[in-house]
């Protein structure tokens, strides 16, 4: 299930998730300060490309809570809602409901990014 879902989710969502991860992480990448902050957004935007068989684990300290505060306020939100919102509209039907829960993942990822790394 997993090559077929990521073949599935590229085409009827990933692309456009993806592709607002890497606009996040190239806006970040223009000033020097937020390098660090656009990498998180290039590695991340691999697993919107192809989230299945992938798994989030969410940790980190205080660094990584004060990073998740700035980005949550210029970037986090806005990628949190878009993938709420896509993931509303996969779970209109059932075949849908696997893609929606992705979108869901990819959510909390977007409000929480840093500290949480991907296996």
């Amino acid at each position: 299930m997993g090559c077929v879902g990521n073949a599935l989710w590229f085409l009827f969502g990933g692309l456009i998730m993806g592709l607002s991860w890497v606009l996040a992480g190239v806006l970040w990448c223009i000033t020097i300060v937020g390098i660090p902050i656009g990498t998180q957004c290039f590695k991340f935007a691999s697993l919107a490309f192809f989230p299945f068989g992938k798994e989030v684990v969410y940790g980190g300290g205080v660094g990584s809570l004060l990073l998740n505060i700035l980005w949550m306020i210029f970037s986090g939100i806005l990628l949190a809602v878009e993938a709420a919102l896509i993931g509303c509209l996969f779970c209109i039907t059932i075949i849908g409901i696997p893609f929606g829960m992705q979108c869901f993942k990819l959510a909390k990822l977007a409000l929480m990014p840093f500290g949480a790394s991907v296996r």
